[in-house]
């Protein structure tokens, strides 16, 4: 048995015990669409890893970095041995990024899934360069804090692959600014708040 197909043999193994619901997704991380798995998916086409391991906090690097590989054998089978692969590293990816945020994991969801307006807009904002498409979706006293934090996401959006600490720089800005923009961290402080009172 090739070595190829015994990382194959693995990756079935492994995805057969990861249960896929289809259901509206919190965020779009997890989905098959979100921008870690587009990112994933650049990964494994260019080789270089760095594309992905943005998407993961220093601890976990190795981790998918191995995964990574064995991947990348797999999939020269082609076929299905291919998809399987890319499948099986784009769960991973979704999977250590999610443990990152101290939020389960439930599995990719497929292309398709509802996301939240406000996520869907927040993406907007980031490829305009203006807060424009959420600017009716959210409250006013928000508005200036996402106008801060839209900057520091175009701040830090060009960089280098290979400079980890500056991608993962720009992840977190990202990941607060769309936080913020669907309401998770308003949610919090106003619990916080009326929990003091």
């Amino acid at each position: 048995m090739t070595t190829a197909l015994m990382v194959l043999g693995a990756c079935l193994l492994a995805l057969s015990v990861v249960v896929l619901v289809p259901v509206r997704a919190d965020a779009h991380c997890d989905t098959m669409d979100g921008p870690a798995v587009r990112d994933g998916r650049r990964a494994l086409e260019t080789g270089d890893p760095g594309h992905a391991l943005k998407w993961v906090g220093a601890e976990h690097a190795e981790e998918l970095r191995e995964i990574f590989g064995l991947a990348r054998t797999a999939r020269v089978q082609g076929g299905a041995a291919r998809e399987v692969a890319d499948r099986w590293f784009l769960e991973n990816l979704v999977r250590v990024h999610r443990a990152g945020e101290g939020a389960p994991y439930t599995g990719l969801k497929p292309s398709g899934t509802p996301v939240d307006e406000k996520v869907v807009a927040a993406d907007r904002c980031v490829d305009s360069g203006t807060l424009d498409p959420l600017v009716d979706l959210v409250p006013t006293d928000l508005l200036p804090e996402l106008e801060e934090r839209l900057a520091e996401v175009l701040r830090r959006r060009h960089f280098d692959v290979d400079d980890l600490e500056a991608g993962r720089a720009y992840v977190e800005a990202y990941v607060g600014f769309v936080k913020l923009a669907e309401g998770e961290e308003h949610d919090h402080r106003r619990a916080r708040s009326a929990h003091r009172h």
